[in-house]
């Protein structure tokens, strides 16, 4: 099977492509600052630098392949609210050339990855893929624009695409101004970590291998134009993983710096899974052992992660 996948040098991409190695890939990314060809060494693949946005590009790209997942994407929620531009520009734009180069190539299979931001919050429960979209940032508000636009065209042309929605990703090599990897290498580095609010917000946590997994399982076993998501996570607020962070590294709460919340920030985040997990999808990695294996990623890779950071 030949596989195009866009936005293959970020975080989320680059483990999708590890995951599906054994497959001819592709991988076209326009090599923005969270993406890093690094994240590609030792597989096998074909790389074409390039944007989602090219039309041209798409065009002589996106034929031949059997299958396009498609993680191109900016997707920090602070950048989106300094500026919401280049998030409408590559989000819905980006998204709406890439279905279209898909269309007119009749590719097979489609997957639009997605985000449960596009919901907006939720005070209990959980979110079915038919909840409706009610984002609150200018980021979700982009994802949510996008997946619209890979609907419309599954509705209107017939293309075989499904969306794939998921919760807070984490693991090696993600870009460090992410939670996560950013309170991990600020207390390696001996700087306080910046806790937004009281803390209590709260999100739904899965290994990035896990959810790569399940996009695979959606790409193989999905429905063309249904929405599936991702769940089986670890919800945690805030406070709680800003807790079990401090323990893992033996940092006190005396490194954590309060600052004020951010705009608009949802307060609870939580998805309804079992549409994929009725394709058999289950989550393998547990929540302490990922992250126990992220940590120590980033303690022994510090080349990595140090050019990306303020760090010393």
């Amino acid at each position: 099977m030949r596989i195009l996948v866009t936005g293959g040098a970020g975080f989320i991409g680059s483990h999708f492509v590890r995951t599906a190695a054994a497959e001819r890939i592709t991988v076209l990314d326009r090599l923005t600052y969270a993406a890093d060809p690094a994240n590609l060494d030792g597989v096998s693949l074909d790389f074409v630098k390039g944007d989602i946005c090219d039309a041209d590009l798409l065009r002589r790209v996106v034929p031949g392949h059997d299958l396009v997942v498609n993680f191109a994407a900016e997707s920090h929620v602070d950048r989106s609210i300094d500026g919401a531009g280049e998030f409408v520009r590559t989000n819905v734009l980006g998204v709406s050339a890439l279905m279209r180069a898909c269309l007119d190539a009749g590719i097979p299979k489609v997957v639009q990855v997605s985000t449960d931001e596009v919901y907006g919050s939720i005070e209990s429960g959980a979110w079915s893929e038919d909840a409706p979209l009610r984002p609150r940032s200018p980021y979700a508000a982009a994802k949510a624009g996008g997946d619209l636009i890979a609907l419309a065209d599954a509705t209107t042309h017939g293309l075989p695409v499904v969306i794939t929605r998921c919760g807070n990703n984490y693991g090696p090599r993600q870009f460090p101004e992410k939670i996560i990897p950013l309170f991990v290498t600020n207390l390696l580095t001996g700087r306080k970590v910046p806790l937004y609010g009281d803390g209590q917000n709260v999100r739904e946590w899965i290994h990035v291998d896990d959810h790569c997994r399940a996009i695979m399982l959606a790409a193989e076993h999905g429905r063309p134009g249904e929405v599936y998501h991702v769940g089986g996570g670890t919800r945690l607020t805030n406070r709680e993983l800003t807790g079990r962070l401090l323990a893992a590294l033996d940092a006190s709460w005396d490194m954590v710096e309060r600052v004020p919340d951010r705009k608009g920030h949802d307060r609870r985040y939580a998805l309804d899974g079992g549409k994929l997990e009725a394709l058999g999808y289950r989550p393998r990695v547990s929540f302490d052992d990922g992250l126990a294996e992220t940590i120590r990623w980033y303690a022994d890779n510090p080349s990595w992660w140090k050019p990306k950071t303020r760090s010393p």
